[in-house]
């Protein structure tokens, strides 16, 4: 009987590095300090060195690193934040959780990132935005060339979300390095992930990362005395413990993801399916292999009856789901979203794993 393949495995991720986590979790039991101790101020130090980044403040999860980011650079009740409708409901929820109102923008039909042309549109439409917070979404990077040029021509703020594209590059640049913040989810199934819930907010500024610092702990700069409003958002030691030696392994599983992703456009080469884009310049790093079909739900049964589970990242776009409900025309994303399928890609899967699947879809769909 062959083995169940998914497309995401933490479990695989804690024993490709058991041995080296274990002793982690060790030092940190046996320290007594268990939060906001010396494993949280080095994570932050190395993570902002391997990004090139001016400081990170760790934080509890990678939806309030968007919403503390967000409220650091001054957004609140009353304004408005464009992001893209495609992603997972967090970016929206960050964004609704500082009293802002999220405005729509739709994607590229190709790389299904943020369209920075209709960037442009909403924004002459909507004055009175006051952020942008692009997706890097799979792996591959935003056009951030182009979507700074339009935020900062309309005086918007710029927070990247890159809980899907640790270690992605544009031009050699790791992204999170580009807009005024950027927020960081450590989600166990992300590239970078921790045995928890776990998040980060990097940027250039010093004062702007030392005022997520402020938020995520109630407000205090003395202990027990809240200068302003903040909340409980904290990176505990064991969870910091944990990324650092995944960290240390990031470029080496990224380059594994790499190398099967390129066995799996190989493979698929000359089906019917929509391959991922690879645009010149920007360095993708294979949170998902996405394929697309109008006839996905066909394709994921059929490979479903092989042991072979794929994921739908997302199957619903935010504006059309109850609770975010909005008007919004966003024809690229809306037909994305009814067609992505996720093939099986992470550090528990080999060659013979990707060629499997290959075979599996080339009968569904020959060439």
């Amino acid at each position: 009987m062959s083995k169940k393949l998914c497309s995401a495995d933490p479990k695989a991720s804690y024993l490709a590095a058991q041995s080296e986590i274990d002793t982690a979790v060790a030092r940190v039991l046996a320290s007594g300090a268990y939060i906001h101790g010396p494993e949280l101020a080095a994570f932050e130090r190395e993570f902002a060195a391997y990004l090139g980044a001016g400081g990170v403040a760790g934080v509890a999860n990678g939806t309030d690193a968007i919403e503390l980011g967000l409220r650091a650079l001054g957004i609140g009740a009353g304004d408005q934040v464009a992001t893209v409708a495609n992603t997972v409901t967090a970016t929206v929820s960050a964004i609704v959780a500082t009293g802002a109102q999220p405005v729509f923008v739709d994607i590229e039909a190709d790389t299904m990132l943020m369209d920075a042309a209709a960037l442009e549109r909403v924004l002459r439409a909507e004055p009175a935005i006051k952020a942008v917070v692009p997706v890097h979404l799979y792996g591959l990077p935003c056009d951030m060339a182009a979507i700074l040029a339009a935020t900062r021509h309309r005086g918007a703020r710029t927070l990247e979300d890159c809980a899907q594209a640790h270690g992605s590059k544009i031009d050699g640049r790791i992204v999170g390095t580009f807009g005024d913040l950027s927020a960081f989810s450590f989600y166990p199934t992300k590239n970078l992930g921790a045995l928890g819930d776990a998040g980060a907010v990097a940027g250039g500024e010093a004062a702007l990362v030392e005022r997520v610092k402020l938020l995520r702990q109630y407000g205090w700069r003395t202990r027990y005395v809240s200068d302003e409003h903040g909340r409980n958002s904290r990176l505990d030691e064991l969870q910091a413990a944990i990324l650092r030696v995944r960290l240390a392994r990031l470029d080496r599983e990224n380059a594994h993801r790499a190398r099967l992703a390129a066995l799996y456009t190989a493979g698929l080469a000359g089906t019917p399916l929509q391959l991922p884009a690879l645009p010149a310049g920007r360095t993708h790093t294979w949170h998902q292999f996405v394929v697309r079909t109008p006839l996905r739900d066909a394709l994921r049964a059929h490979l479903e009856r092989h042991d072979i589970h794929c994921s739908v990242l997302y199957p619903a776009p935010v504006h059309r789901q109850p609770a975010y409900r909005q008007a919004a025309t966003l024809p690229q994303t809306e037909k994305a979203c009814a067609e992505v399928l996720s093939l099986p890609l992470h550090p528990g899967i080999g060659e013979d794993d990707v060629a499997r699947v290959c075979a599996a879809v080339r009968e569904w769909a020959p060439a």
